[in-house]
């Protein structure tokens, strides 16, 4: 993987910067590139610089923001004394918008990157928006992308709240229902520790079948339900008064919110 030139700044390096940074280092980044900045000092993969403060060095290529929303004021007064301003700099801050990370920091592209937890295996999926970029920035942003999994361009930034809140949060939900699986199983008799692997099991094929699918999920939940059969009659449960998807609906409209107002609080 060719990854942009010149060093990269990651301020943070928590659950999600971590699994980045790793995944990253895998696929061929030169650990020796990156400087990691924390107020610990720990949790750096090997080979990384581990710092408790910014470097007295020029502004690197890349700035990668990957601290809780709740710390974009600590962030900027870090930031605040470097030297000269990045060609890229990457925020993975949720719900902090566009306008609050411009506001804040000065850098030639700023993208906001909204990656989910299966980043750490390359299967994640990465949303990105940006308000304006030159075409070598954006190349920038998806080389960054690329090993993690699935990413796409957001064009409306109104939209990313929806998004993070579909894809960003989408694992967590995934598996709780995995989970809901498992225990609906037990419930029918069987030991809690094989309903939990056959659950994880059909989750798993069932979603590269649909990866792989020229259908729609919904059309294939209807494909393997023989009228009058026992998969019918457990979608019937689902379906009925759209049940599912008025709890995904609330489900998802609930992490929106909760978006907007971190991006509130950030102004």
């Amino acid at each position: 993987m060719n990854f942009p030139a010149g060093p990269l700044w990651l301020i943070g390096c928590g659950n999600m910067g971590g699994a980045m940074l790793r995944r990253w280092i895998a696929a061929g980044l030169n650990p020796a590139t990156v400087t990691v900045i924390t107020r610990s000092g720990q949790g750096a993969p090997e080979g990384v610089r581990s710092l408790t403060a910014l470097p007295d060095e020029e502004a690197p290529a890349t700035v990668m923001l990957a601290l809780k929303p709740q710390q974009i004021d600590a962030a900027q007064a870090l930031l605040a004394p470097m030297r000269g301003k990045p060609q890229l700099l990457l925020s993975i801050l949720a719900g902090v918008d566009y306008a609050a990370l411009s506001q804040r920091f000065a850098a030639d592209t700023i993208v906001r990157a909204m990656p989910n937890l299966p980043v750490a295996i390359g299967k994640g999926v990465t949303s990105l928006y940006t308000a304006e970029a030159s075409e070598e920035a954006i190349a920038a942003a998806e080389a960054f992308a690329a090993p993690l999994g699935h990413y796409e361009w957001i064009a409306d930034e109104a939209h990313f709240d929806a998004v993070t809140a579909l894809a960003g949060s989408g694992p967590g939900f995934v598996f709780r229902f995995a989970d809901a699986l498992a225990r609906a199983g037990a419930a029918l008799g069987l030991p809690g520790d094989q309903a939990a692997r056959l659950a994880i099991a059909t989750l798993e094929g069932s979603a590269i079948m649909a990866a792989e699918a020229d259908v729609s999920p919904g059309i294939l939940a209807d494909r393997v339900a023989s009228p009058g059969g026992s998969t019918r009659e457990g979608l019937n449960v689902l379906d009925r008064d759209d049940a599912l998807v008025a709890l995904l609906t609330a489900t998802l409209a609930a992490s929106e919110r909760r978006n907007a107002e971190m991006a509130a609080a950030a102004r």
